[in-house]
């Protein structure tokens, strides 16, 4: 089958590997614009829902094509020649959830109107019955999306709620790191089991409970399951995820994995949410400073950090003083192996400080975050 998946733009590398890693052939890669498409059999569904760490969203790719000067009639035409009745039963509800993006005569809304009476009336054609739309609950969700002149139409196998939202999460930090980038940060700093890894502005902990999650091969999925659930079961049934469920093989082991912040409150919320993804006795969570980490930490292997910026730090001076003295802490408890990543939207003040620090960037490279255009660092001494 086809398949194309969503994530953050920017971190395509990291996806591809783990698509390829749960069995997924790639056949395209959108450097920076967060999509790769790729071949696959039927079990790549469930593994990359519950497996997937890095991923968003996992589409059935039903059609692409590319039509210069697109037009209405276009769409219509293209989704009207699917065979639905393999996808949707006749006591199924649909939504259409359309996409634009570029210059066009018409807005996604009509895309929506046009595709929706199109898919009604293809259905309508093959079984004679006229499908129900539920925009709010559907229980099949079709994607329609035409970026520039090309048109794609797939079957929405995660749900509206995409896969960074794992389900542990019971305190919302103000600007919580999405938990699919923080998954990737941790990948990037090639972190190995018995090293150390320090999140010095945890914040509600999203970092240190990924890197848990990773050691212990706990599936994110575990925790989604219930609160959000997956629209591919709509479609195929539960047995393709049980078999997956049943293959799992979680550990209890104990790794070193340290979070601090200045705020109580984000402190005692993290606590919550590492309770809740169930990997709390593994990782050290406590108030700390990070411009003074030499205070609690005397040798660290990685650290990765979502440090504040812009309106969370009221200025690009106090944003600068802080890069300046979390750097120089940051030397004091570092080795000659250690590593560093940081993802920040102040990425001009941050490579001055690490410049003036004498700190080697290894690697850096846009993401989007939230609408945000950010860049991740990877350095070391």
């Amino acid at each position: 089958m086809d398949y194309y998946s969503t994530l953050s733009p920017g971190l395509e590398k990291v996806s591809q590997r783990e698509i390829e890693t749960l069995g997924g052939k790639i056949r395209e890669i959108r450097n920076n614009k967060g999509r790769i498409f790729f071949k696959g059999d039927l079990e790549v569904i469930p593994k990359i829902n519950y497996l997937s760490r890095t991923i968003e969203r996992l589409n059935i790719l039903l059609h692409r094509e590319e039509i210069p000067n697109i037009s209405l009639e276009d769409i219509y035409e293209r989704v009207y020649s699917i065979d639905w009745s393999e996808w949707i039963k006749e006591d199924q509800a649909f939504a259409i959830r359309p996409l634009r993006v570029g210059t066009h005569n018409f807005t996604s809304i009509d895309i929506g109107r046009v595709a929706g009476e199109a898919l009604i009336n293809s259905y309508k054609r093959d079984k004679n019955v006229r499908l129900k739309v539920n925009l709010n609950e559907p229980d099949i969700i079709v994607r329609v999306e035409v970026i520039f002149d090309e048109v794609i139409v797939g079957l929405d196998t995660t749900g509206d709620i995409a896969l960074d939202k794992r389900g542990y999460r019971v305190f919302n930090h103000p600007a919580h790191l999405n938990a699919t980038i923080a998954s990737s940060l941790i990948y990037l700093s090639d972190w190995k089991d018995e090293e150390t890894l320090l999140d010095p502005m945890c914040g509600s902990g999203t970092i240190p409970i990924e890197g848990a999650l990773i050691k212990r091969n706990i599936p994110p999925g575990k925790f989604r399951e219930k609160k959000y659930g997956f629209k591919f079961v709509n479609i195929f049934g539960y047995g393709l995820l049980e078999e997956i469920k049943k293959s799992i093989l979680e550990n209890e082991e104990l790794y070193s994995i340290y979070g601090i912040d200045k705020n109580e409150k984000y402190i005692l919320g993290a606590v919550e949410n590492a309770r809740s993804a169930g990997v709390f006795d593994t990782i050290s969570l406590s108030i700390g400073d990070a411009t003074k980490m030499e205070e609690n930490f005397k040798d660290i292997d990685v650290i990765i950090a979502n440090p504040p910026y812009g309106i969370r730090m009221g200025s690009k001076r106090g944003v600068k003083k802080l890069y300046e003295k979390f750097l120089l802490s940051a030397k004091k408890i570092m080795h000659d192996s250690s590593r560093m990543v940081v993802i920040t939207a102040e990425d001009k003040l941050f490579r001055e400080a690490v410049v003036r620090q004498n700190f080697n960037i290894m690697d850096e490279f846009a993401v989007m975050f939230g609408g945000l255009l950010t860049k991740v660092f990877i350095i070391s001494l």
